[in-house]
């Protein structure tokens, strides 16, 4: 999930324990170009209170405005559509050719739906996904845990609509050097969660990147911590061997999508033998990208940032990058 889905089903909790009715939207489907993927979710009270987003601006004033008329989604969750005509793409301001369905919810604050929300944003706190199923005809709503990430399904003849909700993205960055600022601060921007890690607490403490999680501990236990799901990527990055490979020692035996470590082609090669001695099979070393990040000529700490989100982002989306050894500078490795 994005962060701003995410808030959005905070906020629907929070509504909700509060007393107040509200409604969800979810984009199910969409044509031509559109500001928001599949999956996005809007809210409001009736208050006119909103989070989230369904088009990036274009059609939420006239969703509000339909639903606090009561004209909308009143008694029961509905399919709407919006872009089907030339005119009314033109009045909303949708990018050309834009078609945007949705599924809006009227949500109570009664017990079973409290309990569903609840669930649903501790699953998704603790880094786990969960599966939403809300079935329009019978006006009914359940969760079920899953293992992993599914794709969104519209079901338009049993007007059914099943959902996965999971953690946000993140990267795990195991050291608080010069690269790690850098590189925090390139995957904030694609929206990761960022979580640094490192022991040596006087590194931490100027470690000046806001919005990213600081964690002084051990990087073995801190990875079985905060980053043993598919969500994570996880990277080594702070030249000492006596920390990178505690961390990786763990991180090798987790299902993160990507792990990585920083270092020259004979550091990496090092550092291999080295992992091979902690009793990882040869299957899980070669999970290890090292030398980290694609081969840009990088060379300075921006730069060999820029390589690593670059790798990171190539295989977070099933494209094989090139496994030809970056270029890094002496200093790094």
């Amino acid at each position: 999930m994005q962060a701003v889905d995410n808030e959005v089903l905070n906020q629907v909790r929070s509504w909700l324990n509060q007393g107040e009715t509200c409604w969800l939207s979810t984009v199910i489907q969409t044509w031509g170009s559109s500001p928001r993927p599949i999956g996005s979710l809007f809210a409001c009270n009736a208050a006119g209170h909103i989070v989230g987003s369904l088009s990036g601006g274009c059609v939420e004033d006239d969703l509000l405005e339909k639903l606090m008329k009561g004209d909308l989604a009143a008694e029961r969750a509905q399919f709407f559509q919006y872009g089907i005509s030339a005119e009314e793409t033109e009045k909303l301001g949708l990018p050309c050719g834009g078609h945007l369905h949705i599924v809006v919810e009227p949500v109570r604050p009664d017990a079973a739906t409290i309990d569903h929300f609840e669930h649903l944003t501790a699953r998704v706190g603790d880094r786990r996904c969960v599966r939403r199923t809300v079935d329009l005809l019978h006006k009914t709503f359940a969760h079920s845990d899953v293992d992993k990430h599914e794709k969104l399904i519209w079901d338009e003849a049993g007007q059914t609509l099943t959902h996965t909700y999971g953690p946000r993205h993140q990267l795990f960055i195991i050291g608080a050097g010069m690269v790690s600022r850098y590189l925090a601060d390139f995957a904030q921007t694609l929206d990761y969660h960022v979580t640094v890690c490192d022991p040596r607490k006087d590194l931490l403490e100027t470690f000046a990147v806001p919005g990213t999680q600081l964690v002084a501990d051990m990087p073995d236990d801190a990875v079985k911590k905060y980053a043993n799901d598919p969500s994570s990527a996880i990277v080594a990055l702070t030249h000492d061997p006596r920390i990178d490979d505690m961390g990786l020692m763990e991180a090798l035996k987790t299902n993160a999508f990507y792990i990585g470590a920083m270092g020259s082609s004979r550091t990496s090669a090092g550092r291999r033998e080295r992992l091979k001695m902690l009793d990882l099979t040869e299957a899980q070393i070669d999970r290890l990208h090292a030398p980290i990040g694609l081969a840009i000529g990088s060379k300075t700490p921006p730069e060999i940032a820029i390589s690593v989100i670059a790798e990171i982002t190539a295989v977070r989306h099933g494209i094989a990058a090139a496994r030809e050894p970056a270029r890094i500078h002496a200093s790094a490795g």
